[in-house]
């Protein structure tokens, strides 16, 4: 049996156990990122790498995962500890990343920088989901992409550029080959009426959903 080239990363922020994260990280392969280990209790995996310089590790995740193999680095280093494990997932045949604990917490910065590595690896031809359970984000691309998302359920569009040619369809505030400014806030809270359809010309963008959040009914 082949094995799987979906990789979830378990990194630091807020992770809440869902059925569609349940669903996404089925039959994923898992690589944890310091302390975002913690997050493997609640999921009942035991992934095949933890790599970090375990500056945010407790002794006892250390202790409960003994048999995990460990890659250490220093705490002066040239990138995150998220961005060291999704390369050891490339390394390892990764083709869909699951960016797990990318939101949230108490490091805005992490979470921002985390959107912005979601755009460049689907830029380099990943399928990259970031989650936190209750809130999902999914790199737009040039191109065409559906979302399958509840009815009611609330979602936006985070332009990190000019926007050109953007396109919503099945949404409660539907666009057609609309312009949004960078900086502006018109695809901010839309609202699902099924699977959501996005087309993009040019520019970049992510689609942060919140599946949970069924206020918009």
């Amino acid at each position: 049996m082949s094995q799987s080239t979906t990789f979830t990363i378990l990194l630091g922020g807020e992770l809440r156990l869902t059925e569609r994260l349940r669903a996404a990280t089925s039959g994923s392969r898992f690589i944890a990122a310091d302390g975002g280990m913690r997050h493997a209790l609640a999921l009942g995996v035991e992934p095949e790498l933890w790599v970090g310089d375990f500056d945010s590790t407790p002794a006892d995740l250390q202790g409960a995962f003994p048999n995990v193999p460990k890659q250490p680095y220093p705490a002066a280093k040239a990138a995150t500890d998220g961005e060291i494990a999704v390369s050891e997932a490339i390394d390892r045949g990764a083709v869909q990343l699951i960016l797990a604990g990318a939101m949230g917490g108490e490091r805005s910065d992490h979470a921002i920088q985390h959107l912005l590595y979601g755009i460049q690896l689907a830029e380099k031809g990943f399928d990259v989901l970031l989650t936190s359970g209750d809130e999902e984000a999914v790199p737009l691309p040039s191109g065409n992409l559906t979302l399958t998302l509840p009815s009611g359920s609330l979602f936006s569009v985070l332009g990190f550029s000019d926007l050109t040619g953007l396109s919503i369809e099945n949404a409660r505030y539907p666009l057609r080959d609309f312009h949004l400014p960078f900086g502006a806030s018109r695809t901010i809270s839309n609202v699902a009426e099924g699977d959501v359809r996005f087309s993009l010309g040019r520019g970049r963008a992510v689609v942060l959903a919140r599946p949970y959040d069924l206020s918009g009914v």
